[in-house]
């Protein structure tokens, strides 16, 4: 079975990395979830192979591709999935699927009305897109993490302190964030800060949510909002599984997949 191979391209001033598996008609593309290794992606490529021509590139800023050269939000990587997807001329409708990030990069996108491409059908896993409401404590954590940010990246304490402000921000924050480059910091912030669930009743292709039971990241509740408002979708929830539930629970998995996109067994 191909495992794909690193290619290369330029999109947007960007020299993009990606892999490509099978030959077939069909295009279909795989999108990333933030900080995750495109070779988790290679199972669900070599399912779609049989049928499809599958590309996962990696977005700017992940793995070999270039950073963007400024901080980027959804809009922007959602420019930049449509412009990728556009430079392999799809002459047909092509599928979607997308992990955590890339699946919130998929609902932008699909949100469109002036894509120059059709979209025949989406599989989101558990997805990322719906801002979380704050609790009072979650608040109150935030506060106070601004208020002690302000006091030590303020002149004087810096001054006294000079290594204080990036052990700060080392210590703050999730691990996306932590692990992330000054740069993709600044993308992660916009990111996480947009709520997309206002734009989840314009998509109009078919969508299939694979939901791991027990995600902590994109709790199975977000699946089930997503399930609610857009038009045309079904939730399938893997029995003991977390955020990477296509790797947790990957016999189930493979059974949907080959259903939904029907492939022999």
């Amino acid at each position: 079975m191909n495992r794909g191979a690193f290619l290369t391209a330029v999109v947007q001033g960007l020299n993009v990395s990606y892999k490509v598996f099978g030959n077939g008609d069909c295009l279909a593309f795989i999108f990333h979830g933030w900080g995750a290794p495109v070779d988790l992606y290679d199972e669900t490529a070599e399912i779609l192979s049989e049928r499809y021509r599958v590309i996962v590139p990696e977005f700017p800023g992940f793995g070999l591709s270039d950073e963007p050269g400024s901080p980027w939000g959804m809009t922007e990587y959602a420019a930049f999935a449509a412009e990728f997807i556009s430079s392999f001329c799809p002459d047909r409708g092509v599928c979607l699927l997308g992990h955590s990030f890339g699946g919130r990069v998929i609902i932008k996108l699909a949100a469109s009305d002036d894509l120059p491409f059709e979209i025949d059908r989406i599989v989101l896993i558990d997805s990322a897109g719906i801002k979380p409401k704050k609790s009072a404590a979650v608040k109150m954590k935030i506060a106070l993490y601004k208020a002690g940010k302000r006091v030590i990246l303020s002149r004087p304490f810096k001054k006294m302190f000079p290594d204080a402000a990036e052990s700060f921000q080392n210590r703050s924050g999730s691990s996306d964030y932590r692990n992330a480059s000054p740069m993709m910091r600044q993308c992660f912030v916009r990111i996480v800060n947009e709520d997309l669930s206002e734009l989840l009743p314009a998509i109009k292709a078919p969508v299939l949510l694979v939901w791991g039971e027990n995600d902590k990241d994109t709790p199975l509740s977000d699946g089930r909002i997503m399930e609610e408002r857009i038009p045309d979708a079904g939730l399938v929830v893997l029995k003991g599984a977390g955020h990477y539930s296509f790797l947790e629970n990957r016999n189930v998995y493979s059974a949907v997949l080959k259903s939904y996109f029907q492939l022999e067994s």
